[in-house]
């Protein structure tokens, strides 16, 4: 299990409730995409990675975890939501059903450069993968609960997890972020209205 400690909060404007009013309730929906989950969930409620989502998910932002000692990061944490996801959240403060986020995990390499010590990603460790679930449509799979089901995979299989338990393998990084629905929504500024940085 990966140690992810982060703040973050909400943020929603009038004009962001105005948009939300005019998508409806469904537009919303469609535009986090109920599709999106429906392409990297099974029938039994078991996910697996997005294909392409580099060239179709919309980039959040990055986290860089520091190392446990001297200068710089251990990992550096890159994620994506399913398109529209984005504009959904600034529209009403809540994720959408359907949507995915997928967070790359890298190990990081850290050297000096010209503007000083740099840390980047380096190798790829695995992915995070999450769907918004709002309607507890795999009630019965332990991979899912608390509005998603969650996943975690080894990068040398996107296709089979090593999470066997969201409530053991999952929640925990995740219950600093409980009120902003366990999304540590403070760190991605695509998510904050306009105007706000």
């Amino acid at each position: 299990m990966i140690n992810r400690r982060y703040l973050g909060g909400a943020l929603v404007t009038a004009a962001s409730v105005l948009l939300i009013a005019a998508l409806g309730e469904s537009g919303a929906r469609e535009a986090g995409g109920a599709s999106a989950a429906e392409s990297v969930v099974d029938g039994n409620g078991n996910l697996h990675v997005p294909e392409n989502y580099r060239r179709e998910y919309e980039y959040l932002g990055s986290w860089a975890v520091a190392a446990d000692q001297g200068q710089g990061s251990k990992d550096v944490h890159v994620v994506y939501a399913s398109p529209g996801a984005a504009e959904a959240y600034k529209a009403g403060g809540h994720f959408p059903d359907g949507m995915v986020l997928v967070k790359e995990v890298f190990q990081a390499a850290t050297a000096p450069m010209t503007t000083g010590t740099v840390s980047h990603a380096d190798v790829l460790k695995g992915w995070f993968v999450m769907v918004r679930d709002t309607t507890g449509r795999h009630a019965g799979n332990r991979l899912w609960g608390d509005g998603w089901g969650w996943s975690w995979f080894d990068a040398g299989n996107p296709t089979k997890t090593t999470s066997t338990d969201y409530k053991a393998n999952c929640r925990g990084c995740h219950v600093p972020a409980q009120a902003a629905e366990w999304v540590y929504v403070g760190g991605y500024p695509s998510l904050r209205p306009e105007g706000v940085r």
